[in-house]
């Protein structure tokens, strides 16, 4: 490759690790061509799929950065550059690995660091980042309705407290009025008790009466 072309090839290479989620590196030996044209289709817009030369792409590795890749850039190598989630574009490469074996997953980068063939398998496990909104979003749905549950439990209470209180307010009115009822049983006993206090006079006239006759 003239020397132009070798620039011009490291730099799109370091485009997309710079312009990549992530990348997973596979060993494409023994594949046909309408199986690399299907494998490219199942990834759709989650990766590009692009054969590389070994020494270029550790040249593009060195500059972005990236070390830990030169003893799995041996033999074929494409490059599964990945645009979408990177958790999908794990699991289209171990499906379609497991499919055709003869797809081998050498390994991969994520954030800057390199993962070993096994880290990416680990990556495939894990829920798409779809699956894991829709927990997040459901788990805050659910804390939400429980906050209005809280806030509503005061409120109910009050509703029970206004209800007798306007219950016993038509059993008796002076409630509203700010007082605390009229005991009647408790306003005829004074009366009674006063009765003897204003019969007692009468009978201090009566004494003076008779003593005056006898006198």
């Amino acid at each position: 490759m003239a020397r132009p072309d070798k620039q011009a090839a490291v730099a799109e290479i370091v485009e997309q690790f710079n312009t990549s989620a992530g990348a997973v590196l596979t060993d494409y030996r023994g594949l046909t061509v309408k199986e690399l044209q299907d494998l490219r289709r199942s990834l759709g817009e989650n990766a590009n799929y692009a054969v590389v030369k070994n020494t270029l792409a550790k040249i593009a590795a060195n500059q972005v950065g990236i070390s830990g890749f030169d003893d799995i850039l041996v033999g074929p190598t494409a490059i599964a550059f990945i645009e979408g989630d990177v958790v999908e574009a794990a699991k289209g490469l171990r499906d379609f690995a497991k499919a055709n074996p003869a797809l081998i997953i050498k390994g991969g980068i994520l954030d800057g660091s390199p993962l070993s063939a096994q880290e990416v398998a680990k990556l495939a496990d894990l829920e798409s980042r779809e699956v894991l909104m829709g927990k997040l979003a459901g788990a805050m749905l659910a804390s939400l309705q429980n906050a209005v549950s809280l806030f509503q439990a005061p409120i109910a209470q009050v509703a029970r407290l206004a209800g007798a209180l306007e219950s016993k307010a038509e059993q008796d009115p002076s409630i509203l009025a700010g007082g605390a009822g009229t005991p009647a049983a408790a306003e005829e006993a004074p009366a009674a008790a006063e009765a003897p206090a204003d019969e007692a006079p009468a009978a201090a006239e009566t004494s003076d009466e008779g003593d005056t006759a006898e006198a």
